[in-house]
């Protein structure tokens, strides 16, 4: 099976700036990561797919990921960004699957973590737009930190005919040690059928340069027991992951820490390819 890597992004800051990036502790990653640079690191990891995910909420990048996937041989998906909100969602989503490269259009994201209001997954016109989602075929990267995480529990809950995939396992305090409530949290989300999740980010979450497999552990044992390898999906998050350490050795420490972890090989395979592949319909 082909290793997919669930979870990258790319950006050009000629073409889009990046205010994100611009705090002295994302200096490093102020520059341009295009296709060519993340298929090399990708290559070198021994990963043949991946899923390209928005970065901006800029209906315009989205376009321009697809036109990419179009000619992209890495790229196998992408989860784009539409405003959940607008009334005439329907026909929006509909015009970015008509767009050039739109037959990989396979997820919307919001920058939920941003948003100040904690139940903001809750309001009326939210929902009522991830209800569109879901009619048009498509998944809802959850993008949340733990305190989100009831809002996004009582939606997926709400929104049964929708399938969800939890960025980052909702960023863990990994840095403090903190297991709670972060670990109950997840485990009620995982209970619910509809919902699956990546292993990606949590590098960056563990204090950046600080960190080993053990560190991680106690938070991919979480995951694992509460999704199980059928709904987990390895990611990589780069280019954000150089924070903490290069792609390859993100991908070297994942393997270490399933197989630590007991998975048999066909399960090990189901993170490192075969959730994505069922969830996000790469075959199609």
């Amino acid at each position: 099976m082909t290793n997919i890597d669930a979870h990258h992004h790319l950006w050009d800051l000629s073409s889009r700036p990046q205010p994100w990036l611009t705090t002295p502790e994302m200096a490093s990653l102020h520059r341009d990561f295009i296709l060519s640079d993340y298929a090399a690191t990708a290559a070198e990891a021994q990963i043949g797919g991946s899923v390209l995910v928005q970065v901006l909420p800029d209906a315009q990048e989205t376009r321009e990921f697809l036109a990419l996937a179009a000619r992209s041989e890495t790229v196998a998906a992408v989860v784009g960004w539409a405003d959940l909100t607008r009334p005439d969602l329907p026909d929006e989503l509909g015009a970015l699957s008509g767009s050039p490269g739109g037959e990989f259009l396979r997820g919307i994201r919001h920058l939920v973590q941003g948003e100040p209001d904690t139940r903001w997954l809750a309001r009326d016109e939210v929902r009522a737009g991830l209800r569109q989602v879901a009619a048009a075929g498509l998944v809802y990267d959850l993008l949340v930190l733990p305190h989100q995480l009831p809002a996004a529990i009582e939606t997926v809950r709400a929104l049964p005919e929708l399938s969800f995939v939890l960025d980052h396992l909702a960023k863990p305090p990994i840095a403090s040690g903190e297991l709670q409530p972060w670990a109950d949290l997840v485990r009620q989300l995982a209970a619910e059928p509809n919902v699956a999740a990546k292993l990606s980010g949590v590098s960056t979450e563990a204090g950046r340069t600080n960190w080993d497999a053990s560190v991680l552990r106690p938070y991919v044992e979480v995951a694992l027991d509460a999704f199980g390898p059928e709904r987990l999906m390895f990611g990589s998050d780069w280019p954000v992951c150089l924070l903490a350490g290069s792609l390859p050795a993100w991908t070297e420490t994942a393997r270490t820490l399933l197989a630590d972890a007991g998975l048999t090989p066909a399960e090990q395979e189901a993170v490192f390819g075969g959730t994505a592949t069922r969830i996000y319909h790469l075959t199609e």
